[in-house]
């Protein structure tokens, strides 16, 4: 990743009222994208270490059982993780190539709202429903 020569005020968040995807808007991307990313990685190394300190070999069939059940909720998380943060990856090197924050499909403005709620969206509202629907319709056809 580039490193950023844009310094934040204290407390900034993005506004409709400047300029989108200014030096400002896009460093405060990167910077929620990366400790988004960091928070990710650092869940992931805790469940690795819960996962490698639990004893197996103790309780009944009962807690065994429970205690695989925890387990595979655990990997599945981890692997949910895994999957967002390659999201977040893409969406760096999009901030990198100066495309974060256009529409993939259209290359309109996917908008501060959204990608305050959702930081690795790569499509508008209009284009994420379109796929949705087409989506839905595929599987509705099977």
């Amino acid at each position: 990743m580039a490193a950023s020569s844009v310094t934040l005020p204290e407390g900034y968040k993005p506004s409709a009222d400047e300029e989108y995807m200014s030096p400002q808007q896009i460093e405060y991307f990167r910077q929620k994208l990366l400790k988004w990313r960091e928070e990710l990685i650092e869940e992931s190394r805790e469940t690795i270490s819960n996962l490698r300190e639990e004893v197996r070999d103790v309780g009944d069939e009962a807690e065994r059982a429970t205690r695989e059940t925890e387990n595979s909720l655990e990997l599945r998380t981890r692997d949910r993780y895994r999957k967002l943060i390659k999201k977040i990856d893409q969406a760096l090197h999009r901030v990198d190539e100066g495309e974060y924050g256009y529409c993939e499909e259209t290359g309109e403005e996917i908008g501060i709202a959204r990608l305050e709620a959702r930081p690795i969206a790569t499509l508008c509202l209009d284009a994420q429903e379109r796929w949705e629907l087409r989506q839905r319709q595929m599987g509705d056809s099977r």
